[in-house]
């Protein structure tokens, strides 16, 4: 039985799970797409249910994802009902509902010389998932998010992230237990400052490291810029004074991949 009407209470839920409040209290989030979907199965996240427009499923480039799921969890779906849960443009029509898991500082799992993206109270959803995509084209280690100002199963973060966040290991945390750690595991750390003395290509990145980036209004706290390791900065000749934090994380990322004769 295909589910067309939009007073359905299931679809009536997916929509109210595009609130951060509505996802803490029911334990699920959504992910839309199946690229997505099938990244999200390789990383064992638990799906609660599956929902599918078969006309626009039709298109999809990954039309095998759908043999992985347990069928009683899977309900067709009008195209008429499929946009009204659907948050993106161009979708294969698929939303699936899935479970969060913990991110723990104490489950990331660290190569023999790590590099690491620290994101202090990162804000917008689209500069973390753009920042996840960046930390999965370049292979990283983890992603660790101080103090977050969003909720890292938003829709927005991984629609933007492209399912990165179920490819690159991320632990969220305060800024505090992010410097001890970093410390316990002998990883320098490189804080981003408009009026840092050092500039990035100059630093060495080529043993254990960290790049600590703040919020675009405000930079960094006193905590980060006290307790890292050195303040660096990007070389600026315009009359702006600062680049997307999603860039300038990438900027600094590849530098270190570069010296790391990343290829």
């Amino acid at each position: 039985m295909t589910i067309t009407s939009l007073q359905n209470n299931a679809i009536k839920n997916i929509v109210k799970l595009g609130k951060n409040r509505e996802r803490q209290q029911q334990g699920l989030f959504i992910i839309e797409g199946a690229r997505e979907l099938s990244l999200a199965l390789r990383a064992d996240y638990n799906i609660d249910s599956v929902y599918v427009c078969r006309e626009m499923f039709e298109k999809t480039k990954y039309p095998d994802v759908l043999n992985t799921l347990d069928r009683k969890n899977v309900f067709d779906i009008s195209h008429e009902v499929f946009k009204k849960i659907a948050y993106r443009e161009n979708s294969d029509g698929i939303v699936a509902l899935a479970k969060p898991k913990q991110h723990l500082l104490s489950d990331l799992q660290l190569s023999a010389n790590p590099f690491i993206i620290i994101l202090e109270s990162v804000e917008k959803p689209g500069n973390l998932g753009a920042i996840l995509r960046t930390a999965d084209a370049a292979s990283i280690d983890a992603v660790v998010v101080c103090n977050p100002s969003t909720d890292l199963y938003n829709t927005n973060i991984i629609r933007s992230s492209v399912g990165g966040l179920f490819t690159v290991q991320t632990a969220v945390c305060t800024s505090e237990e992010a410097i001890n750690w970093l410390n316990k595991n002998n990883i320098t750390s490189y804080a981003a400052e408009l009026k840092a003395s050092d500039y990035y290509q100059d630093v060495d990145f080529t043993l254990p490291s960290a790049i600590v980036m703040g919020t675009e209004a405000d930079g960094l706290t006193n905590m980060w810029l006290n307790n890292a390791d050195k303040r660096i900065k990007i070389p600026m000749r315009g009359e702006i004074d600062s680049l997307n934090v999603s860039v300038s994380t990438a900027v600094f990322t590849f530098e270190a991949m570069r010296q790391r004769g990343f290829k």
